[in-house]
């Protein structure tokens, strides 16, 4: 039977989102790849539970996740039911809805008849009663902006969840979107966005910078760039990586040689601080506020562990900004 480690709380310290009341780890475990029909549930299981255990409280998921859409809940809930249930008060879970989940027009995007089916099928998937956040996961162009926060609040009202987050938005999109729930009084706490050494969306579109403004949090996805920001392709790409097995979020496009100098010499950089590359690129998106925490994904238990490392990181020196963002 699985025991909780009871001092897991003292190996992180916990990050506040924004100016809100709510805490997370500077690393959260995302749920996006290697979670879904066709990954081994034992090592899904020994990943959850090593994060838990070293004081990885906060999991995140979506309702599409998988491959199959969906699948990434439901085998969370198998694994929250077999050990974790006794601790879902210690836990933060997350879910989004927003991409196309089944087919029609109410199917994706950011109507309210989408984004109540979304949470009520996503509770269904995951076994719970409520989430601890849910996010829209991607603005929507046409549907007024009124119409989506009126959604989110009626799902906090009605206790579906507990904060609401926005994925994906711009910085003044965000802004207009958090005054609308402030008005109805709804606990936007966070965004969620990806953020690396590679991509710099969230300095340019005004996100980041908004954030600190408005006094949300932000969580940053694909912060090792789908793999990039590793030691994984220093030699080329291997027959078994993600760019040979699933060409949907990288692909040998990516990886021109002008990048694979700029990986190199990244690589160089960290082992000069006593890191690897992963744990360099993970603590400099950290570095900043407001940066709550970085969703890691991961394959296998020990590359949790290894990302862990990352949060006693030494301060980077200007001298290793400048060479960070000259590699950028």
């Amino acid at each position: 039977m699985y025991n909780a480690d009871e001092k897991r709380y003292e190996k992180l310290n916990y990050n506040r989102c924004g100016r809100s009341g709510l805490k997370l780890p500077p690393i959260s475990l995302g749920l996006w790849h290697n979670f879904g029909s066709s990954a081994s549930y034992d090592n899904m299981r020994a990943m959850v539970t090593t994060a838990f255990d070293n004081g990885i409280t906060h999991f995140d998921l979506a309702d599409n996740y998988g491959p199959e859409p969906g699948s990434a809940e439901k085998n969370f809930r198998r694994i929250l039911r077999e050990d974790l249930k006794p601790y879902r008060d210690e836990m933060i879970i997350s879910t989004k809805s927003g991409y196309l989940m089944w087919e029609g027009p109410y199917g994706e995007w950011g109507s309210r008849k989408h984004l109540l089916a979304g949470i009520d099928q996503s509770l269904e998937r995951l076994g719970l009663d409520y989430v601890d956040i849910f996010y829209h996961h991607r603005p929507d162009p046409e549907t007024p902006l009124e119409e989506t926060v009126d959604a989110l609040a009626a799902i906090v009202r009605a206790g579906k969840a507990l904060y609401i987050g926005l994925s994906n938005y711009d910085g003044p999109r965000m802004l207009q979107a958090a005054a609308l729930l402030k008005e109805q009084h709804v606990p936007f706490v966070i965004n969620q966005n990806r953020y690396s050494i590679f991509d710099r969306t969230i300095e340019n579109n005004g996100l980041k910078d908004a954030s600190a403004e408005a006094g949300k949090g932000i969580i940053c996805f694909s912060p090792l760039a789908q793999g990039l920001l590793t030691d994984r392709y220093l030699q080329g790409i291997p027959t078994d990586s993600r760019i040979r097995t699933d060409g949907r979020f990288l692909n040998e496009k990516s990886l021109t040689e002008d990048r694979l100098q700029k990986i190199r010499a990244l690589n160089d950089l960290a082992w000069e601080r006593g890191q690897s590359l992963a744990q360099m690129a993970l603590a400099w998106v950290l570095k900043d506020s407001p940066i709550t925490s970085v969703l890691i994904g991961a394959s296998r238990p020990q590359q949790i562990l290894d990302n862990l490392e990352s949060v006693s990181s030494a301060p980077f020196t200007q001298e290793e900004l400048d060479v960070i963002d000259r590699n950028s």
